[in-house]
């Protein structure tokens, strides 16, 4: 159980970098991005295709962003200079998607034009490169047998360097968004999610911060398909499938429970949120009249209750507030009421 978690942690701390892309849009931007489930391909195809043709991991990982910030700006000019409907917008992108990926991927092949899936079991990723220098250090050695012998637990995870390099990865990312969001492009950014005819009124061009916005969101989104291939040892056409509702839960979630009052508080919730999501999802695949075959029913249904009960407990406490206020005008006019009564 105990390694079965880990995993779900290392994986959440990955899927964290593509929450926090689909907070970008539709939280800081006010935007119904689908790209998000083309995307993540995209990123995933672009890095799976690059190292299986031979190229460093980082150059390959770095590629994938770059690929996904530009399918992100063609959401964003469709919407902007073509003026297409935003949810529209976003669904013919992660269409055209689909197809590019399966070229991207068709690359990494002489006789093929397109390809439904690259494995990467014999190739070098960041995971492992970052791997081979760690286990040097026999760190996993010294843990392993402080989780059997004090702790008890019966399995351990093989190593501890892969959710060392993505929690450091997920960490940077979150410091480098807190501070892009406080710079003035970034100001700007949210200024046009709040409220995209006041900030015009100050001759802002909207159009290139959305642009640029959705590039950014995207961006990040490929990045985390890319890390996610290199995890899984993996490229799919259809691993992207549903993960904007994994990108929502995790955003809804950790806003629900820590929170939104500053913007280091709410990228934190996310990371938090998209962790506690697949803790969730791993427990609930534990239970035995589940299948992994459920995984899109579970996800809907940790969406659903993580929109339904922050409702019902705001209504709750919304009702605590009016009771005590009514009781407190109550007590002012007993006492007013009593008053008048000594004064006569």
């Amino acid at each position: 159980m105990f390694a079965a978690l880990f995993g779900s942690v290392e994986q959440g701390i990955i899927y964290a970098i593509m929450a926090l892309g689909v907070y970008l849009t539709f939280r800081v931007l006010d935007f119904p991005d689908l790209t998000v489930d083309g995307s993540f391909v995209t990123g995933a195809a672009t890095a799976a295709t690059m190292i299986a043709m031979g190229y460093h991991p980082i150059l390959a990982t770095m590629m994938a962003i770059v690929a996904g910030f530009i399918a992100g700006c063609m959401t964003g000019l469709l919407h902007t200079k073509g003026k297409i409907n935003p949810l529209l917008s976003g669904i013919l992108m992660m269409i055209a998607l689909y197809s590019i990926n399966l070229r991207i991927m068709g690359l990494s092949a002489e006789n093929a034009i397109v390809k439904p899936n690259i494995p990467l079991m014999n190739t070098e990723t960041i995971f492992s490169q970052f791997q081979s220098f760690w286990s040097n250090l026999g760190v996993d050695d010294a843990l392993t047998n402080f989780i059997k012998n004090t702790l008890g637990f019966q399995t351990a995870p093989q190593t501890w360097g892969t959710i060392l390099v993505v929690l450091i990865i997920t960490l940077i990312i979150k410091i480098i968004a807190d501070w892009f969001l406080k710079t003035e492009v970034g100001l700007a950014i949210r200024a046009t999610g709040d409220n995209k005819r006041m900030i015009r009124s100050f001759s802002a061009n909207t159009d290139g911060l959305i642009v640029l916005g959705l590039g950014l969101s995207n961006a990040l989104v490929a990045f985390s398909g890319a890390l996610i291939a290199q995890y899984s040892k993996f490229a799919d056409a259809n691993m992207g499938i549903g993960m904007i509702v994994i990108g929502l839960a995790s955003v809804i979630i950790g806003e629900a429970i820590f929170g939104t009052k500053t913007i280091f508080r709410t990228t934190l919730a996310v990371i938090a949120g998209a962790i506690i999501y697949r803790i969730i999802y791993a427990i609930a695949l534990r239970i035995d009249w589940l299948d992994t075959s459920d995984m899109k029913l579970i996800t809907a249904v940790i969406v659903i209750l993580a929109l339904v009960i922050p409702q019902m407990v705001d209504k709750r406490r919304e009702k605590k507030r009016k009771e005590k206020r009514r009781l407190e005008r109550l007590d002012q006019h007993r006492e007013l009421t009593q008053g008048g009564n000594h004064l006569a």
